[in-house]
């Protein structure tokens, strides 16, 4: 009986991949194995009908989408006009921005799930139901500057038994404050706490819904404070039950741009005396009896009172919910004269403690032991308290230690917005905009504990590495970024772990002491910010507590792929939670090419000669969007920067089309060109990479032609050190105007590939233009590398002596012992030429690391070029 159990789950699968429903009961369809990864090679196909002609049928997505997002071509979700192959496509879908809801013009729809063989997500989910006036408005996508958000059926009562969601997306740099105008929600008469809500309620998230972190839970009627979010996204979760329905709520939306400043100080006031801190965002331990002495009390410079709590004790205190993470920098603090009895009471001590989610406390430190603050000595005067080391928090909590007369507490705040600060964008890890698949690790310990986990404040758990044990430098946490992005700082936190045995959470709570931090723009290529002091990989201190996070900053790179590299870490073992700072490349810069030394050439517009071809058309150039070309039968390269895509056809024939760098200086280099391609068909396609001088004259550097095959591969060249300004020009045309294509992709240089192996897998020409490497060099004689002894005749001039010496040799037979004279002379008189002409210079060879030059002595090995 068992076994035939096992066998009739295991057969089960394949239906969840497709299938007929009927609408007239709402119901649910998920991809195969949500929320977890969907497989490879999926085609599921559905179909849902409504049982009258006349009716048509709603899909609503839950938020938890996430499909691989490279245009929808690979893996996608399409929903048809109904049940023909030829019907009307109502929407493609992919990314992890669940659809607005789709309705059908009739009794039916069919749904297409298709998965490709790598980059799998948790997929989707989606509930099915007639449509009815009004449901259209449960999902719903905002992206315009402002907007209106109201329940369904507003200003009429909501209906029953909804799950909707309404996202605000906005564009980089831009913040978002949402502001409730009406509010009344079925309310909980036995409600005890802010966001106890029992039946009918609006949760509000920095991001994605249940993945980042939740603002607040509101119902009943008192109109929620205003929010306002830096991570890009703000979510709405509006849920109802079955009984009473009330009015719903509507708020106001609007996008303002962020005001950054270079001179930036983070010292902002945070809200308590202005009133940006709402009365619901502050609470206490306990309350004075007669209700004269609350939380809301507590503003600095607030005429009536103050807080005091129900007794005197240093087990009390006072808590504000900032809603955000923020920087905290200062406190001032003031005490209180009683409108009552005109009695001074105020604190003269006080511990701060901190948290990001309002359970987990740190007690503030400076150094090894608990900070304790100097407050006041009288009940009006103002005391400013500076935080020796600014620390990162939601939830800050006074705890006075001593006092005079009574505790009688006002106060202001002090701080920052993380992403107040220049280029400190939060790249997605909180706001969930960046997704599951785009955080990997070395190894994990279980599911509960995978890279997907380690996202800042939003997970509960996060990432811990298989062994419990491991070395330093030996386990690493990585996340894509998606495209190459100007990188400037980390936060890291740790992660509340269990048993890897059991799975179950428990009590073990980890983080690391210090880390180093590696970055690619290839995931292939890696190198460490450094130390410039000690010239070796920067470590950098981490944390000291599981939920306190840290924040470092280092020198702008550009990276697509962060790695950090843990080197030290609690007794609890490696547990981390992390956030990428950073912001978009100029614009300036866009479709650059990036030396992974961090020099930045950008791609200049694509030319095709004597024909502008513009965005659209046969010829497709993007400057710096993620983008990657699939072949069939070969995977895809990495995603990286500019891109040229060419096919042949008669518009096409003879035309040349063309990605220019700008100048490259003098003086740089010794580099490697590496890029990906295809070059296939009939139509005689070409292929050139060529240096374009200060005169615009041309010199070929590398070039392939006729038909390689419909897969992709890469080339290689050097670009030598020229004492002259060049441009780099990438080059593709057919012959004929048949069939075929040419396809360039990921063109980077590089400076810790050795040169030697930069002609492989391919030489620097096709053997059927062999000569075109010597006429490069007599076009640029003065050109240098640095290349190792047994292949530096590739890259050398030939001495006007050494010419010498060979053509004499030629004559040896005709004029024998003469010619043999005269060779041994000139032979001597070379040698005294380089021996003269010698320095110590010659014992070393500078190479370029992390774009520091350092000295690595050679073995008495000379520099290749003698010219």
């Amino acid at each position: 009986m068992f076994l035939l159990y096992v066998h009739v789950s295991l057969c089960v699968w394949p239906a969840e991949c497709g299938g007929l429903f009927d609408a007239s009961k709402a119901g649910y369809i998920t991809s195969p194995g949500y929320p977890l990864e969907y497989p490879p090679h999926q085609n599921c196909h559905w179909i849902v009908t409504a049982p009258e002609p006349s009716q048509r049928i709603v899909l609503n997505f839950n938020p938890h989408f996430e499909i691989e997002r490279l245009d929808c071509k690979y893996d996608f979700i399409e929903i048809r006009d109904g049940t023909s192959e030829n019907a009307d496509v109502l929407g493609r879908h992919c990314s992890n921005i669940a659809p607005a809801p789709i309705i059908s013009s009739g009794p039916s729809l069919q749904i297409r799930f298709v998965s490709d063989y790598a980059h799998q997500g948790a997929g989707f989910s989606l509930r099915y139901e007639i449509f009815k006036t009004g449901s259209e408005f449960c999902f719903r996508n905002f992206t315009s500057s402002s907007g209106m958000i109201e329940s369904p059926g507003f200003p009429d009562k909501y209906p029953h038994n909804l799950e909707c969601s309404y996202m605000i997306i906005a564009p980089p740099h831009m913040d978002i404050t949402l502001t409730f105008l009406t509010f009344d929600l079925e309310n909980d008469p036995l409600l005890v706490g802010e966001g106890d809500c029992k039946y009918d309620w609006l949760d509000v998230w920095d991001g994605l819904p249940q993945v980042s972190p939740l603002i607040g839970r509101y119902c009943g009627t008192k109109i929620p404070p205003e929010i306002q979010s830096s991570s890009g996204l703000l979510s709405l979760s509006f849920h109802t039950d079955m009984a009473v329905a009330k009015d719903g709520f509507s708020a106001r939306y609007n996008m303002t741009h962020k005001q950054v400043s270079d001179s930036f100080h983070c010292s902002m006031v945070l809200g308590m005396e202005t009133g940006k801190i709402s009365d619901d965002q502050i609470s206490a331990s306990t309350t004075f009896y007669d209700n004269r002495w609350l939380p809301r009390q507590a503003r600095l410079n607030n005429d009536d009172n103050a807080w005091t709590p129900s007794e005197d004790s240093n087990k009390e205190y006072i808590q504000v919910d900032l809603h955000f993470l923020k920087v905290l920098t200062g406190i001032s603090t003031q005490g209180a004269i009683s409108k009552e009895t005109q009695k001074s009471y105020y604190v003269t001590t006080f511990k701060l403690e901190v948290s990001t989610n309002g359970e987990d406390w740190m007690v503030y430190r400076h150094g090894k032991n608990h900070k304790i603050f100097h407050a006041n000595t009288d009940p009006a005067e103002v005391v400013l308290n500076r935080v020796p080391q600014p620390v990162l928090a939601r939830f800050v909590r006074i705890r006075p230690q001593t006092w005079k007369n009574g505790i009688a507490l006002r106060f202001e705040l002090y701080g920052c917005q993380i992403t107040d600060a220049p280029c400190s964008d939060l790249q997605g890890l909180l706001s969930g905009l960046l997704l599951d698949a785009q955080i990997s690790a070395s190894s994990t310990r279980d599911m509960v504990w995978n890279p997907g986990t380690a996202r800042l404040v939003a997970s509960r758990s996060g990432w811990f590495p298989a062994a419990a044990q491991p070395l330093a430098g030996e386990e690493w946490l990585q996340v894509d970024l998606g495209v190459p992005t100007t990188v400037r700082g980390v936060i890291t936190q740790g992660a509340r772990g269990g048993d890897a045995g059991s799975g179950a959470t428990t009590d073990n709570r980890a983080f690391v002491r210090k880390y180093k931090v590696a970055h690619s723009l290839n995931g292939k290529e890696w190198n460490f910010i450094m130390d410039f002091k000690t010239s070796l990989p920067k470590i950098f201190e981490g944390n000291t507590h599981f939920d306190t996070p840290e924040l470092r900053h280092f020198d702008e790179i550009v990276s697509q792929y962060i790695r950090l590299y843990p080197e030290r870490w609690s007794p609890a073992g490696i547990g981390m939670r992390v956030e990428i700072l950073g912001c978009d490349i100029p614009e300036s810069c866009r479709g650059c090419l990036y030396i992974l030394d961090f020099t930045q050439f950008c791609f200049q517009k694509a030319e095709i000669t004597h024909n502008w071809i513009e965005f659209g058309a046969v010829l497709h150039f993007e400057t710096f969007q993620t983008h990657a070309l699939r072949a069939p039968s070969s995977p895809p390269p990495a995603e990286l920067n500019s891109y040229l895509y060419l096919d042949a056809s008669l518009k096409t024939e003879q035309q040349r089309a063309r990605l220019v760098s700008p100048v490259v200086v003098a003086d740089t280099g010794p580099l490697c060109l590496l890029f990906s391609y295809q070059l296939w068909g009939e139509a005689q396609g070409h292929l050139k990479v060529l240096l374009r001088d200060a005169h615009n004259e041309e010199t070929v550097l590398w070039t392939l032609k006729d038909d390689q095959g419909p897969v992709w591969r890469e080339g290689r060249t050097i670009l030598p050190r020229s004492p002259k300004d060049f441009q780099i020009v990438v080059e593709g045309f057919f012959v004929h105007g048949t069939r075929g294509h040419i396809w360039i992709d990921n063109i980077y240089l590089s400076s810790s590939i050795p040169l030697k192996e930069c002609t492989q897998p391919f030489a620097a020409f096709s053997p059927e233009n062999p000569g075109e490497f010597d006429y490069l060099m007599m076009q640029y004689p003065l050109w240098s590398c640095s290349l190792p002894v047994e292949r530096k005749l590739l890259a050398v001039t030939w001495d006007p002596i050494l010419v010498t010496i060979i053509v004499m040799s030629s004559l040896g037979v005709l004029l024998g012992a003469v010619c043999a004279g005269l060779l041994l002379y000139c032979t001597c008189s070379y040698s005294g030429l380089s021996s003269r002409s010698s320095t110590t210079l010659e014992n070393y060879n500078f190479e370029l690391y992390d774009g520091l030059k350092h000295k690595v002595k050679l073995n008495q090995q000379r520099c290749c070029t003698e010219a």
